[in-house]
């Protein structure tokens, strides 16, 4: 089961003490990044987590908080022997944006897989290479220029049933087969197919994470029952809405009222502006509208294990 950890929350610049907005989220060996601003290898340097590890990059859209971090991690990705493939994935529009950011890479040791996704209507598709039982979905948000939302959803494996799997006379050999989704034939030509012998499996460990975006009602839906929710929040009182409006970005109360309306189970608050040095300062008020909220501090990343 994935852990995560919000390692930098800042907005439009990094601070000394706040770096830009980026998430790193593990599964067993393999992890994947959503968003990569100026300075994210240095944040996950100090929060000790492996870039090795990562297989999968998600951009949510080109402004230069989010995307000037990659040509440096990825260049510090082929000095720890990579061979494996890495993708990156982002908004069609953001095509040139990114390729002109790669041409500073020069020749990487690794292959880069490139996955524009479409930015005007929302995809799901399966994820392997961060989990095998992880499907990404993405939603269409409304800001400057196009960006997309993610929903991670860790499906679970079925339980296996030895009782049945016995009942059936299937060999001890052959466990692992079924375990692993394959059905088996038996000697006597009977198929054994993995639900004759495992539970269903549990509810999947849903993660949604919108950022730069006007706080568009269908944010809910795509969030709905959420283990973990995490919104942007540039400001921290209703009294900077308006401004946000224009810039088309989301305050602290009304990333509130989102989880809320989906029926989260925790909210993390990201993307602060750098005005708000002191974001814990709207704890008290923000926990009327949501009470499971975590504010990061600023020099310590929230991390949580599922």
């Amino acid at each position: 089961m994935p852990t995560v950890c919000l390692a930098g929350t800042g907005g439009m610049l990094p601070l000394p003490e706040r770096f830009l907005t980026t998430l790193y989220v593990r599964s067993g060996a393999n992890a994947l990044l959503i968003d990569c601003g100026e300075g994210t290898q240095v944040a996950l340097a100090q929060a000790e987590l492996k870039l090795s590890r990562i297989n999968i990059i998600f951009i949510t859209h080109a402004h230069a908080d989010h995307v000037t971090g990659l040509p440096g991690l990825l260049l510090s990705l082929g000095n720890t022997n990579r061979s494996e493939p890495v993708t990156i994935c982002y908004p069609a529009p953001a095509e040139q944006a990114i390729r002109g950011l790669l041409t500073v890479c020069g020749e990487l040791p690794y292959q880069l897989i490139l996955r524009p996704l479409p930015a005007d209507q929302a995809i799901s598709f399966p994820c392997p290479e961060a989990d095998p039982f992880l499907t990404v979905s993405t939603l269409p948000l409304q800001h400057s220029v196009p960006c997309i939302g993610y929903r991670l959803s860790f499906g679970k494996r079925p339980r296996f049933l030895p009782e049945k799997a016995r009942a059936l006379a299937v060999p001890v050999t052959d466990y692992k087969a079924l375990i692993d989704g394959r059905s088996i034939t038996l000697p006597s030509g009977v198929t054994v197919l993995p639900e004759d012998v495992t539970a269903p499996p549990p509810s999947p460990t849903v993660i949604t994470y919108v950022t730069d975006t006007l706080p568009l009602p269908e944010i809910a839906d795509f969030g709905r029952d959420s283990e973990l929710f995490i919104c942007e929040g540039m400001y921290g009182s209703d009294d900077k809405r308006e401004a946000m409006e224009q810039k088309k970005h989301t305050t602290m109360p009304d990333a509130c009222r989102l989880a809320a309306k989906a029926g989260a189970k925790r909210l993390w608050l990201t993307h602060y502006s750098p005005a708000e040095r002191t974001p814990e300062e709207y704890e008290d008020s923000l926990k009327a509208l949501f009470p499971s909220l975590t504010i990061a501090r600023n020099t310590s990343p929230l991390t949580h294990s599922f």
